[in-house]
């Protein structure tokens, strides 16, 4: 199977049900941010290979399912409205996902100040993430009310999970927060 298709030459794309968009249509941002975001978990997941954490085991399947979910989320951003999802989120997901925000910040000094992006580079790739995130979010919301509430609320968890992760990432490897000077 070859990997071009050569259907996009002309700034087209297809949405799922085959409905063809421009390539700078809102939706197609928008399920393209939540691709960037998944990009840029894993590459922040990588610098986490070798390193000693304590919740390390518990943070790899975190986002292993978070990478796998952003594709339904995705995929929810590409259907047309008025079609049928084929994968759909549960509220469970986003429940997973605060369980794991409080189990993470149980570990990290409380947050008095704003904090500069930065640290160790998977805690430094987690801040990216974020804001990638972040952006998926305000895609999906200037999309209206085609959007699953669901999906804007996964993606809003999300971003949440994706700071805790970034200080717990900096505070267990020692890399100490650096406060935004006011």
């Amino acid at each position: 199977m070859k990997i071009y298709t050569k259907t996009g030459d002309k700034g087209t794309t297809s949405l799922i049900y085959g409905q063809r968009v421009a390539k700078n249509d809102l939706r197609v941002e928008a399920y393209g941010t939540c691709d960037e975001t998944n990009s840029m978990i894993g590459l922040a997941m990588s610098y986490l290979q070798g390193e000693l954490l304590q919740k390390k085991e518990s943070i790899d399947n975190m986002y292993h399912k978070i990478q796998t979910n952003l594709f339904h989320v995705g995929a929810e951003l590409a259907t047309p409205k008025g079609k049928e999802v084929k994968w759909s989120l549960k509220n469970s997901d986003i429940e997973e996902m605060e369980k794991h925000i409080d189990e993470l910040n149980e570990h990290l000094p409380e947050l008095t100040n704003f904090i500069l992006p930065g640290g160790h580079a998977a805690g430094a790739a987690f801040h990216v993430a974020r804001t990638i995130a972040r952006r998926a979010e305000r895609c999906a919301v200037t999309l209206g009310d085609d959007v699953n509430p669901l999906v804007l609320a996964y993606l809003n968890r999300l971003s949440d999970l994706l700071f805790v992760t970034a200080r717990y990432v900096n505070h267990e490897l020692g890399y100490p927060e650096q406060n935004l000077h006011q």
